[in-house]
């Protein structure tokens, strides 16, 4: 069912309070994943707030939907989910990456409420997220699995191992979303490790696969729900998103995969975020 005109509106504002969040917590003059955390906001907005059933009160929660970001130096844009959704205070936005800090460089699920799995080390999510869906078949719980990976991190041959087992086991409470921003730490997909074509391959992996504006925040809410329905294989969302967005000089670009605001920047990309 499509979503109505005010849940539109309402997951669109939380996609800019996430990327408020991810430029509060880099700051200036500090390296941090801008990029590749913004595009990911309307993604996570729709999962975290539209989507998902979770509790912020009791994180481990049995019957929970389970979130796994296998592209997991993006954790700001979940962090700031986290935040918004009551898991975590919001003072801890200062704290990224500090000693001690419950916001770490990556996931860290030891560390930080409402994180399912350690990621960052690349191409391990899908696996991971695969464990959980079999999980949850065999305790009968009826659950879903939600995993983000990235275009760039989709080279690590682990994450073909796990589309395959994923199909041969039938995981249709599997839904993986790829952020195709198309770029990755030092330039163009194209460019640096070609993996194109993306829905073509997973397709033949035997998955359900549906491309969508990842930006858009019907076509993500719709996708969602049209991978729910889906039985017996499991569903690939194909998200076409943009680098850096929201943040005007940092869009389409590698240099902030992974950049240095400088103060004027941080002011500007606060201005760009509505701060």
């Amino acid at each position: 069912m499509p979503i109505s005109d005010e849940k539109a509106v309402e997951l669109r504002e939380m996609a800019r309070k996430l990327r408020r969040d991810i430029v509060v917590m880099i700051g200036a003059g500090k390296p941090g994943h801008l990029g590749g955390s913004c595009s990911l906001a309307e993604i996570v907005a729709t999962l975290y707030f539209h989507k998902m059933r979770h509790d912020p009160r009791n994180p481990r929660w049995p019957d929970r939907d389970r979130f796994v970001l296998s592209k997991g130096h993006a954790a700001l844009v979940q962090y700031a989910a986290l935040v918004e959704a009551g898991y975590l205070d919001r003072s801890a936005l200062g704290t990224l990456k500090e000693l001690g800090s419950v916001l770490q460089g990556h996931p860290d699920m030891t560390r930080t409420p409402g994180v399912e799995a350690n990621t960052g080390s690349l191409g391990q999510g899908l696996s991971i997220a695969c464990g959980m869906a079999l999980a949850g078949r065999i305790d009968k719980k009826h659950y879903r699995v939600y995993c983000i990976l990235g275009d760039g991190e989709i080279a690590e041959g682990q994450i073909w191992e796990a589309s395959l087992a994923a199909s041969f086991y039938k995981l249709d409470n599997l839904t993986a979303i790829l952020d195709k921003n198309r770029i990755q730490a030092t330039g163009t997909i194209i460019e640096r490790y070609d993996t194109n074509p993306h829905p073509e391959k997973w397709r033949a992996f035997g998955w359900h696969v549906i491309e969508i504006d990842g930006h858009d925040v019907r076509q993500v809410a719709a996708a969602l729900d049209e991978a729910e329905g889906i039985k017996g294989k499991p569903a690939m969302i194909v998200a076409h998103t943009v680098k850096g967005k929201g943040i005007p000089f940092a869009e389409d670009t590698a240099a902030f995969h992974h950049g240095i605001m400088t103060k004027e920047q941080y002011e500007a990309a606060l201005k760009a975020v509505g701060e």
